[in-house]
């Protein structure tokens, strides 16, 4: 949004308490490179994905989205049959000067592919079919954390992309995305696993005695043929152990880079907002480069001098229609409206209450939608509403222009 004030909305707000966040600008700078969306479940951080990559790509850029939303709605919403783990081309009016590719993280063909590169074909069979690595590949807190990284890295490597948008996957935690790529190297370099692995030769040969006796002790606890298969997969996994680790941190310098923006996605919640401000201060902690917050499924009043009536006015106004038996419509629509005051009013506190303890963070409101996304049109109105219901020189002509809490665009929840 460029500025705030002009659009009379949640412009206005942000101009009061944080600088407006330029989504325009933000995409179109030919050195970004990467965005994040990043926050807790369900604040709807895919389809503002999606809607960022389709406003970046619509403006010229090569786009590709990675989201992990299983849920066939966000492909149908871009003209696909179904999203898979290679980028899939969306198709685009006439008018997009670039072009948009999306793709849906497959956590486990994303590992699997992780193993062919970095083994020799044997021990890429022998480690695709262990049981321990299949549990691994698929339950094992972290490895969809991780596995995002690192499809993040192969699109970045690849170079055909302009401009690469994340939906980071949907976690208790917002933190968890920043964390569990570690946990897990740390998990597959760790000493545990290290001592579970058979001994080699040389010096540690004099130890197999000890740790065969210590493995037996172990055996009874996890169970013989889990331990087996540990031990087997280690053995295998061995030549792959170093790649894990250095590619986190390789891909963790790559996020620190100015050529990357993370924004903060919320709702105006309680719990939504506090894992927003710990995130933002963990990305400061960090030294990662914080775009601004994006604040879903607000309830801005809507412009014109009724905007002005309080709460208890409008209540009062509806109890007299009430009494007096007259204008029932009217008395309804007041008590609507008082409701509506009340909603605002608990957001802009809890809005102010966060953004009081990030002083200078960018922000932009997108007001609710009746209804969820459902094509291009849909993703393309919430576009505009993160741009501050300014258009773009590429939207097509015949999209609603957003007005309000009805019309403008709200990223709808996540499955």
């Amino acid at each position: 949004m460029t500025e705030g004030p002009r659009t009379g909305g949640p412009g206005a707000r942000g101009a009061r308490e944080g600088a407006p966040l330029d989504v325009d600008a933000l995409l179109d700078d030919p050195h970004r490179r990467i965005v994040v969306c990043c926050g807790s479940g369900g604040v709807g951080k895919t389809t503002t994905a999606a809607a960022l990559a389709l406003r970046a790509a619509e403006r010229g850029r090569r786009t590709v989205v990675i989201t992990v939303d299983p849920a066939r709605r966000l492909a149908q919403s871009m003209g696909l049959v179904e999203l898979d783990n290679t980028p899939r081309p969306v198709p685009l009016p006439e008018t997009a000067r670039g072009s948009l590719h999306a793709m849906m993280l497959d956590m486990k063909r994303t590992f699997d592919e992780v193993v062919r590169e970095h083994a020799d074909p044997e021990r890429a069979r022998q480690i695709l079919a262990n049981p321990f690595y299949q549990t691994l590949s698929t339950s094992f807190s972290g490895t969809q954390e991780y596995m995002a990284m690192e499809k993040l890295g192969q699109l970045r490597q690849s170079g055909e992309w302009d401009l690469i948008v994340v939906d980071t996957p949907p976690s208790r935690s917002a933190l968890d995305f920043l964390d569990a790529p570690k946990r897990l190297g740390r998990f597959l370099d760790g000493r545990l696993i290290r001592f579970l692995s058979p001994p080699a030769n040389g010096a540690f040969r004099l130890l197999g005695a000890g740790v065969n006796v210590v493995g037996s002790v172990v055996g009874k606890i996890v169970g013989a043929q889990f331990l087996a298969d540990l031990r087997s997969f280690v053995s295998a996994f061995d030549t792959v152990f170093g790649g894990f680790q250095k590619r986190a941190e390789r891909t963790y310098r790559l996020l620190r880079t100015p050529g990357t923006a993370f924004v903060v996605v919320a709702v105006p919640d309680t719990d939504a907002l506090r894992e927003a401000s710990y995130f933002m201060d963990r990305l400061a902690t960090e030294s990662m480069p914080l775009a601004g917050l994006v604040v879903n499924r607000t309830h801005p009043l809507p412009p014109g001098p009724g905007s002005r009536l309080g709460a208890d006015e409008a209540l009062a106004a509806a109890a007299s229609l009430t009494e007096a038996g007259t204008h029932p419509i009217a008395a309804a629509a007041l008590r609507l409206h008082a409701e509506r005051v009340r909603t605002h009013e608990r957001e802009e506190r809890l809005r102010s209450r966060m953004l009081a303890a990030h002083r200078g963070a960018r922000v932009v409101e997108v007001p609710a939608r009746p209804e969820d996304v459902h094509d291009l049109a849909g993703l393309r109105e919430i576009g505009v509403a993160l741009a501050g219901g300014v258009r773009g020189s590429a939207d097509t002509e015949g999209t609603t222009e957003p007005r309000g809490s009805t019309e403008s665009g709200e990223t709808a929840p996540e499955a």
